[in-house]
Formats: structure tokens, C-alpha cells, sequence
């Protein structure tokens, strides 16, 4: 986690390197097959509620952010350090852990990879259709797990590797 929030003055090697590897380890953890899918827990679906009114109106905010990020880059739900949800992108390989990685200050617990390895074979330039899709396959337990025991505490989210 040290080596994220220094990565972009470390280099464009430990920038897109370092940034690639944290990015796709916490993205694979956050997926699961559609019947594992589930819920959010309470405390997460509280937050959601709380910060962007509804479940619908996350989507639709993350969406956005999706869509509009420019190129490659990827999509994050964390927890700001006045502990609050929101939503940012990142392009490229970078995050919010990184100093100066993303709009928005952040401890990310939910990434969407906006890469176009991630959607082009299955989704063509179909983005929306893949962030839908992306909803079916979220690890919620593992996701509401995250947020409890890392983000919500403002403990970036340790990956293996």
C-alpha cells in the first residue's frame, strides 16, 4: 500500500506497474459468479443510501464517472477521509491511493476496469452495457467486507502479490 501512495513520484514504471498490479488484485476479489452476486451489507447500504440517495442512484453516478473517463482508466466507489462515499475515475493505471492519482481523495474499495481488454471482446464500444453487465457479478459480500473492516477506517484495502 506504501508503494501506491508514492507511485506516480516514483515513476511511470511504478506508476503503471505497481498501479496495474493493486488495481487488477482488489477488481478480481470484487467479482464472483452472478449467483454469488448478493447484497450489500447493512452498514455498506446505509452508506450508499446516505451518500448518493439510493442503490439506482450510485449506479447511475458510478456510471457516469465510467463513461466519462477518457481513454483507459478504471471507475472507484471509496470512502473519502471525511468518511464519506463517493465516486471518481482514474485513467490509466493510477488510483486514489496514489498521491495526486485521482480527483477525488480517496480509500477505494470497488474498482471498474474501463480498459478496453476488459469489455471490447464481449461489449464492443458498448460501455454502458458492460457497466450494467458489471453489476451482475459484484462480489457484495466481499465488497461490504472491504468497506467494514478497511475503507470505512481509512486502511487502504490489501491485496495479495
Amino acid at each position: 500500500l506504501d508503494l501506491q501512495k508514492g507511485a506516480i513520484a516514483a515513476g511511470a514504471g511504478v506508476r503503471n506497474s505497481g498501479g496495474g498490479h493493486y488495481n487488477h488484485a482488489l477488481f478480481w476479489t470484487t467479482l464472483c459468479p452472478a449467483a454469488d452476486s448478493g447484497a450489500p451489507s447493512a452498514a455498506l447500504q446505509e452508506a450508499i443510501d446516505k451518500a448518493f440517495g439510493s442503490m439506482d442512484g450510485f449506479k447511475e453516478q458510478f456510471a457516469a464517472k465510467a463513461l466519462g473517463q477518457f481513454g483507459s482508466g478504471w471507475a472507484w466507489l471509496g470512502v473519502t477521509p471525511s468518511g464519506e462515499l463517493a465516486v471518481t475515475s482514474t485513467p490509466n493505471q493510477d488510483n486514489p491511493l496514489m498521491d495526486g492519482g485521482a480527483p477525488v481523495a480517496m480509500i477505494p474499495f470497488l474498482g471498474l476496469d474501463m480498459w478496453e481488454h476488459a469489455f471490447y471482446l464481449k461489449h464492443q464500444n458498448r460501455k454502458p452495457e458492460y457497466i450494467a453487465a458489471f453489476w451482475n457479478v459484484v462480489n457484495w459480500p466481499k465488497v461490504s467486507e472491504y468497506y467494514e473492516e478497511y475503507a470505512s477506517k481509512q486502511t487502504g484495502v490489501p491485496v495479495e502479490g
